[in-house]
């Protein structure tokens, strides 16, 4: 039997797949920026405008749920995660647009492309798309895969800043250095999507590593 909330929790599931659709389109041309070379920021920018467009549009929504259905816990647990999924979908946005944003602001950087950064794109593409679909189909079993991949891109990010503080080409370290920085923190936000589908299916938050190593 339909509940009152149903349509409402539609328009969610509508508008979340929206974004994060336009989050793994923004992201593959912010990469194509750089690696190919291509000037996509006025794109990247488009996409990411529609993806907070539509963060402050759940907003709205999800308002409107809560008081209007009081929801079970159920429900409960999947619309409070969306509005912070829906926000990591918005810092990924804006992370793409920094990413685009590297080659104006450097010029062409042809010369400055390694096997480990295009190796971390790799990682983060296949991150980003991992995380889109947990969300998508509550699937928790994504979450360790997501997690691989985010202490993956942690260690090139970690070994290459060693390497590029010692570079002479100060052009290409700074690039390099700001497009791992962006990677990084996009595979932050990843993990944090991956536990919050944890949340919703388990009704568990699994604690932070900061959390656990404060433990130890």
């Amino acid at each position: 039997m339909a509940r009152l909330i149903d349509p409402s929790l539609k328009e969610l599931s509508d508008i979340m797949a929206s974004m994060g659709d336009a989050v793994i389109k923004s992201i593959s041309l912010a990469m194509e920026t750089y690696f190919d070379d291509k000037d996509t920021k006025d794109e990247v920018r488009e996409l990411a405008h529609s993806i907070s467009a539509n963060y402050f549009k759940l907003e709205d929504l999800i308002f409107d749920m809560l008081l209007r259905y009081q929801p079970v816990a159920d429900d409960f647990r999947l619309i409070r995660s969306a509005t912070e999924i829906s926000y990591a979908y918005s810092r990924f946005g804006r992370y793409a647009y920094d990413i685009a944003l590297v080659r104006e602001t450097f010029g062409d950087l042809a010369e400055c492309q390694n096997a480990s950064l295009s190796d971390a794109s790799t990682k983060v593409m296949n991150l980003i798309r991992e995380a889109v679909a947990t969300f998508a189909e509550l699937d928790v079993r994504r979450a360790e895969k997501i997690r691989r991949d985010e202490e993956f891109i942690d260690r090139i990010y970690a070994d290459r800043l060693k390497i590029l503080v010692e570079s002479k080409n100060t052009r290409c370290a700074l690039a390099e250095a700001l497009l791992l920085r962006y990677m990084e923190r996009i595979g932050d936000h990843a993990v944090f999507m991956s536990d919050a589908v944890n949340y919703i299916v388990t009704g568990k938050h699994r604690p932070s590593r900061e959390r656990i190593e404060a433990r130890t």
